[in-house]
């Protein structure tokens, strides 16, 4: 994609309550998230979608929760967890797909900042959930097409990732040291607390999730606690807060602990935000100086060992960093002289990789580079990627034998 200050990307937070929608220009300091209540910064949209008996107009987001008492009306919440089991909703004697009425609630939700004048078309979506899970991506791609997007326009991300891409696209001077997060929903708590490596190229970054904590005394002095022992000999330079179970006033002493020597924010729309950034990151990847080694993304690089024009060098079938759900390496190559391949495997953090040999057994003779192959590597774990080759033969002269050799590659 060419970029230019017009490409636009758009960014959704989405759970089964509700979604909140940011969207960013790249001669934009900062993603805006749009509100469908005008002057107000209650970002949070309803997930609930409501029709009117008999009749075909749908209403969605806090219209929708307002008509949810009337009889003539017909109420439909719940919309992720429905669409990722595959359930079916009738309504008015029809039978609706619920992956159909989700993605009609997103394509209302996406027309927003359209509907405010804000711009005419975007370029790249990204959704951020709390956790991907294999069945709720598969939903999502099956969604996608239904939006009218293309593979590159598309992109769904956890909240870890959306943290990671809002943290490091703020100025250097709040993330030169560790940066926290907290999330607290009015019952339960947890922190993430984003790490650099400085002594890599890109730099490896990781997020250390807390587990749970369900506050149910004060919460202040509750907070307290869980801060101080959260950032006992830490270093750190920013804390995000953000969660409905902020609001209030209630923030005292916790507050003087989290300010001390360091920055604090406080605010629910950081994920919708972090997507946008995540859109722009990954279109400027180039120019991008980190690598995410999250729960979802590729632990090691593989790489094969080719000579081109000559030259020998390393091709890339599937980088680490990328996300394990998404990713997929493909390439043809000629042998020479061998009935094996060499597997380079190599960490981010190091200089050294491992080679895996991989025997081509039964593979027939032919003469020296007339054997064409095709090497598929497909990530079925973070740390695990499913290598296909394919007997491709050699144009008319050595017909191909369709022979198939499988291997599961683990770091």
């Amino acid at each position: 994609m060419e970029n230019n200050k017009n490409c636009y990307y758009l960014g959704i937070d989405l759970n089964d309550r509700y979604a909140m929608i940011s969207y960013f220009q790249l001669n934009m300091k900062e993603p805006e998230t749009v509100s469908t209540i005008a002057g107000s910064e209650n970002f949070q949209i309803p997930l609930i979608l409501a029709k009117r008996k008999e009749l075909g107009q749908w209403y969605y987001g806090d219209e929708a929760k307002k008509m949810a008492q009337n009889p003539d009306m017909i109420c439909v919440d719940q919309l992720m967890k429905r669409a990722v089991n595959g359930d079916k909703i009738v309504i008015d004697e029809e039978t609706y797909p619920a992956e159909d009425l989700l993605t009609l609630f997103l394509s209302k939700i996406i027309a927003l900042p359209q509907k405010l004048g804000n711009y005419s078309g975007f370029d790249k979506l990204v959704i951020t959930v709390e956790r991907l899970t294999k069945e709720n991506m598969e939903m999502f791609w099956k969604i996608m097409p239904k939006l009218g997007l293309k593979p590159e326009q598309f992109m769904v991300i956890d909240h870890k990732e959306s943290f990671y891409y809002f943290a490091l696209n703020q100025k250097e001077e709040l993330w030169l040291h560790d940066v926290y997060l907290f999330e607290f929903d009015k019952t339960n708590i947890r922190y993430f607390a984003l790490k650099r490596n400085m002594r890599t190229t890109p730099q490896v970054i990781t997020i250390e999730e807390s587990p749970k904590k369900t506050m149910s005394g004060d919460l202040d002095i509750e907070f307290s606690r869980i801060i101080q022992k959260a950032f006992e000999n830490k270093i750190i330079s920013t804390v995000y807060l953000v969660g409905d179970g902020f609001d209030g006033e209630w923030m005292q002493s916790s507050l003087n602990i989290l300010c001390r020597g360091r920055r604090a924010f406080v605010g629910k729309n950081l994920y919708s935000k972090g997507s946008c950034f995540a859109a722009k990151a990954r279109d400027l990847e180039d120019k991008w100086p980190f690598i995410y080694m999250g729960e979802n993304e590729i632990k090691f690089n593989l790489s094969l060992k080719v000579k081109s024009k000559g030259a020998l060098l390393f091709y890339n079938i599937i980088s680490a960093g990328k996300n394990w759900f998404e990713t997929k390496g493909q390439c043809e190559v000629i042998l020479s002289d061998t009935t094996e391949i060499d597997f380079w495997k190599q960490l981010p953090n190091s200089r050294e990789a491992k080679i895996e040999t991989l025997e081509l057994t039964d593979l027939p003779r032919r003469p020296d580079r007339t054997t064409r192959v095709r090497i598929t590597a497909t990530p079925v774990a973070d740390d695990k990627i499913d290598i296909e080759i394919r007997d491709l033969g050699f144009g008319e002269l050595f017909r191909s034998t369709d022979k198939v050799w499988h291997y599961t590659m683990t770091m």
